[in-house]
């Protein structure tokens, strides 16, 4: 008899309370293992990848998404080097973020704890499964997964390996379950058990997320969403504003934070966009554009008012003609989905405003959005990129799964 969802959530939640106090030794010696169990069972791993990727080709899925599906010697190579990394890096869990003595003697700190139970929901990528695990053991927390239907074999093989290294290390195989992935149903029912489940995060399209949110009972931090622009002020050097569109609209488009609007300043749009959407085009990017742009360069659609606010994960990228770095702002802020937005300037005062005044977890000056991940930013692996205000923003990693916990010491005191 198959398990059913709350039976799996009630058996993370007790297994929670064993991780919980599991040793930063024991938690790394897990991760070392898992890291072993897939360069041991590489060729076991992409065969079910390889089940997955010929149904979803056999169902037309478009080429970016298959390539978020795929998992390649070196991706599996990536996700056990991703596991040592985390088992390095320091365990937040137990760490004393401030402290004081009261007046009637109370010793009070406030120290690091596990969230819990964490529940993701996540379309297409299966390496999100082996970052989730990595994070989610190494802070403290059991998981509950819930793949797409499109990576179920490769997730399941994946969960095998991974309880595989659980028992080898002591630890409870239930500290980490995957849902079945049979019906919408099991996650409608996964959003409603506040018993068992601390938080959840949905990783995925705009779709997903906007589904969690409004169907959870549990908190939810959000998600994923990257509708990222760069923005080319009149003062920037045209050569290293080539260099950071190309590299993030086309080094890997079905990312999150890769580029989909480009804004460029009217003052130097003239000269340096021709060029720059002529290279481009070459490389197989579709270009839409406002209507100054088309007036620059010939061929190229209109662009809607719906291209504005679209995240493509594709070869596709919306280009606008605006009056300064105001104008850029108002639309970074307006259109954007406050993920990731960049501008390239040798104008240190327009730099600063850009940093100060644009919404979103991450803003770069004079570099691409592609940075925007938890292993760029030296977290290891990543739970995603939080895209809200509360309780995390930007990539997730060890400290962003933790919340907090008030220790108190006494001697007898009582209040009066």
């Amino acid at each position: 008899m198959r398990e059913n969802v709350k039976d799996m959530a009630r058996k993370t939640k007790q297994a929670s309370y064993f991780l919980a106090n599991v040793s930063s030794f024991h938690k790394n010696q897990f991760l070392l293992q898992l890291a072993d169990n897939l360069e041991r069972y590489e060729e076991e791993i992409k065969k079910e990848n390889r089940r997955d990727l010929g149904r979803a080709k056999d169902m037309g899925m478009q080429p970016s998404l298959l390539d978020r599906l795929e998992l390649s010697s070196s991706r599996i190579q990536a996700m056990a080097s991703g596991l040592r990394e985390v088992a390095n890096l320091p365990d937040p869990v137990g760490e004393v973020i401030e402290g004081c003595k009261r007046p009637n003697g109370l010793l009070i700190t406030k120290v690091r704890v596990p969230l819990g139970v964490v529940a993701i929901i996540y379309e297409a990528r299966p390496n999100v499964t082996i970052d989730s695990v990595a994070l989610g053991i190494k802070s403290g927390n059991a998981l509950l997964l819930r793949g797409s239907s499109s990576a179920v074999h490769s997730n399941r093989v994946l969960i095998d390996k991974t309880k595989q290294a659980l028992s080898q290390c002591g630890f409870p195989p239930e500290a980490v379950n995957l849902l079945r992935c049979e019906s919408h149903e099991e996650v409608q029912e996964l959003l409603t058990l506040r018993d068992y489940v601390d938080v959840v995060i949905p990783r995925g399209g705009a779709g997903l997320i906007k589904s969690v949110v409004e169907n959870s009972q549990i908190p939810v931090i959000e998600t994923g969403v990257g509708n990222c622009h760069i923005y080319v002020d009149g003062s920037a050097d045209w050569e290293m504003a080539e260099k950071i569109v190309i590299n993030a609209k086309i080094q890997r488009p079905s990312v999150c934070n890769a580029c989909e609007t480009l804004l460029v300043d009217e003052e130097i749009a003239s000269q340096f966009l021709p060029s720059l959407l002529c290279t481009l085009k070459k490389k197989g990017v579709e270009i839409r554009g406002c209507e100054k742009t088309r007036e620059l360069v010939e061929d190229i659609p209109l662009a809607t008012e719906e291209d504005w606010y679209t995240e493509y994960l594709d070869l596709i990228l919306a280009v606008k003609v605006v009056g300064g770095i105001e104008e850029a702002i108002n639309h970074v802020n307006q259109y954007g989905s406050h993920h990731s937005e960049a501008i390239v300037t040798q104008n240190y005062a327009a730099a600063r405003k850009f940093l100060e005044e644009v919404d979103a977890a991450a803003v770069y000056v004079n570099a691409s959005t592609r940075f925007t991940d938890g292993g760029e930013f030296g977290m290891g692996a990543e739970m995603g990129i939080s895209t809200q205000k509360l309780h995390a923003r930007g990539p997730m990693g060890l400290r962003e799964l933790t919340t907090v916990k008030y220790m108190v010491w006494g001697t007898g005191q009582i209040r009066e």
